[in-house]
């Protein structure tokens, strides 16, 4: 299995540089690729930020590309969860990050938009 890089997810998703989309779909259609959670926080990130992808577009946008038979997910259920969450007005990294410390007992942040965000999670956020 070889694993992806975020240009390469998205240039998958965008097409946006055409040699290098052909690539990239080549590869992940061409056999079993690995996408890593870093991977696809960074893919969100981009696609939202220097595409303007909205919170709905990335995450079709992230389902779809995860759902791709050749594709594995290092997380897919805390990716799924995160995705959810970031549909609902939370932060993409924030809700990873909650979902990450779903076996702990409370994660602490200064971020007030993360505490009033978290309300329905399995974890509680609140101030130290």
């Amino acid at each position: 299995m070889r694993a992806i890089d975020t240009n390469v997810v998205v240039r998958y998703l965008t097409g946006d540089h055409p040699g290098q989309a052909a690539k990239a779909r080549a590869a992940i259609d061409g056999g079993p690729v690995f996408a890593s959670t870093t991977v696809m926080l960074e893919s969100e990130w981009v696609l939202r930020s220097v595409y303007g992808f909205g919170g709905t577009e990335v995450a079709a946008a992230l389902r779809s590309f995860s759902g791709l038979p050749n594709v594995s997910i290092e997380s897919p259920v805390l990716l799924a969860e995160a995705l959810d969450r970031a549909e609902k007005g939370m932060d993409f990294a924030d809700a990873l990050h909650l979902g990450a410390a779903a076996r702990c007992e409370i994660m602490l942040t200064f971020d007030r938009q993360l505490i009033k965000m978290a309300m329905d999670a399995p974890v509680r956020a609140m101030e130290p």
